[in-house]
């Protein structure tokens, strides 16, 4: 099976972006892929916001992706995009670091008219990096994940299948098994 690299752009250690990234990944390793978890959030922000690209968090975090066949990218939307601490991360990657990659972007964020920011924000940097693949993308919002006092994540049952089906799509354009996309499809 693939390696995966599942990216996390929040900023929030409590985000609900990376708890439903976390809730895929757990999908993705059941389909037999190994599941890399990165949460951008972890790296040095001085590293970050200083383009020290030579940082041994950062050199490690550009390994990860120079070692993974797919990459997911969640991040949540502020206005309008995804986020910033995302793009410092991107920033520092190579050129083309997705280059050979399939690629699977993510979204949340608390309204509908921040749908498109996958397209039109998010997608074209991906591409630039040298994307072989970006999967279609998700977009749920903040109110379909609702954490439970003991930190779990539910999702809504409509967004909980599009999102599911959008991870199966991935696995599928890596090569994987699809055993739940019939249980679900």
């Amino acid at each position: 099976m693939a390696t995966v690299l599942s990216v996390s752009g929040s900023p929030s250690a409590s985000s609900r972006t990376a708890r439903l990234l976390r809730h895929l990944d757990a999908r993705l390793a059941a389909q037999g892929h190994e599941v890399i978890p990165l949460d951008a959030r972890t790296l040095p922000a001085d590293a970050l916001l200083g383009a020290d690209f030579g940082h041994p968090a950062i050199v490690e975090a550009t390994d990860l992706f120079a070692r993974a066949d797919g990459v997911v990218i969640a991040t949540p939307v502020y206005k309008a995009a995804y986020s910033g601490l995302l793009k410092s991360l991107l920033d520092l990657l190579p050129q083309y670091a997705l280059t050979g990659k399939t690629v699977l972007p993510l979204a949340t964020g608390g309204t509908t008219a921040h749908v498109l920011a996958i397209d039109y924000a998010l997608r074209p940097v991906l591409s630039s990096m040298g994307a072989a693949h970006i999967v279609q993308g998700w977009f749920t919002l903040d109110t379909d994940l609702l954490v439970g006092g003991d930190g779990a994540l539910t999702i809504a049952p409509g967004p909980a299948r599009a999102v599911e089906r959008v991870v199966d799509q991935f696995s599928a354009a890596l090569g994987g098994r699809i055993t739940l996309l019939a249980a679900t499809g």
